[in-house]
Protein backbone atom coordinates (compact mmCIF):
# COMPACT_ATOMS: atom_id res chain seq x y z
CA UNK A 1 0.00 0.00 0.00
CA UNK A 2 1.24 3.61 -0.96
CA UNK A 3 1.07 6.20 1.35
CA UNK A 4 -1.26 8.10 -0.91
CA UNK A 5 -3.69 5.37 -0.17
CA UNK A 6 -3.04 4.54 3.43
CA UNK A 7 -6.06 6.03 5.90
CA UNK A 8 -3.06 7.50 7.64
CA UNK A 9 -1.81 9.47 5.01
CA UNK A 10 -4.94 12.53 5.29
CA UNK A 11 -4.57 12.92 9.11
CA UNK A 12 -0.94 13.10 9.48
CA UNK A 13 1.07 16.03 8.21
CA UNK A 14 4.01 15.21 5.98
CA UNK A 15 7.32 15.52 7.30
CA UNK A 16 9.69 18.12 6.23
CA UNK A 17 12.99 17.30 4.33
CA UNK A 18 16.49 16.95 6.79
CA UNK A 19 18.68 19.77 5.22
CA UNK A 20 22.30 18.43 4.04
CA UNK A 21 24.80 17.70 6.90
CA UNK A 22 27.02 20.66 7.78
CA UNK A 23 30.03 20.56 5.03
CA UNK A 24 27.76 17.77 2.80
CA UNK A 25 28.06 20.63 0.46
CA UNK A 26 31.83 20.28 -1.26
CA UNK A 27 31.81 23.81 -3.13
CA UNK A 28 33.21 22.37 -6.10
CA UNK A 29 30.08 22.80 -8.11
CA UNK A 30 28.44 19.16 -8.23
CA UNK A 31 25.08 19.37 -10.59
CA UNK A 32 22.92 18.57 -8.57
CA UNK A 33 24.44 19.98 -5.45
CA UNK A 34 23.02 18.65 -2.21
CA UNK A 35 21.57 21.90 -1.73
CA UNK A 36 19.95 21.89 -4.91
CA UNK A 37 18.27 18.32 -3.91
CA UNK A 38 17.49 20.13 -0.64
CA UNK A 39 15.59 22.84 -2.68
CA UNK A 40 13.87 20.41 -4.69
CA UNK A 41 12.76 18.48 -1.66
CA UNK A 42 11.48 21.21 0.08
CA UNK A 43 9.39 22.81 -2.24
CA UNK A 44 7.88 19.50 -2.66
CA UNK A 45 6.93 19.13 0.94
CA UNK A 46 5.85 22.38 0.71
CA UNK A 47 3.18 21.58 -1.64
CA UNK A 48 2.22 18.47 0.02
CA UNK A 49 1.18 20.57 3.14
CA UNK A 50 -0.56 23.21 1.53
CA UNK A 51 -2.37 20.23 -0.19
CA UNK A 52 -2.91 18.39 3.42
CA UNK A 53 -3.68 21.85 5.06
CA UNK A 54 -6.31 22.34 2.25
CA UNK A 55 -7.47 18.78 2.66
CA UNK A 56 -7.48 19.20 6.44
CA UNK A 57 -9.57 22.50 6.42
CA UNK A 58 -12.12 20.76 4.05
CA UNK A 59 -12.96 17.73 6.33
CA UNK A 60 -13.21 20.15 9.25
CA UNK A 61 -9.93 18.38 10.90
Amino acid sequence: MTESCSPLAASEPPVAPEPPAEGACCGSGCEPCVWDVYQGELAEYRRALALWQAEQELSGG
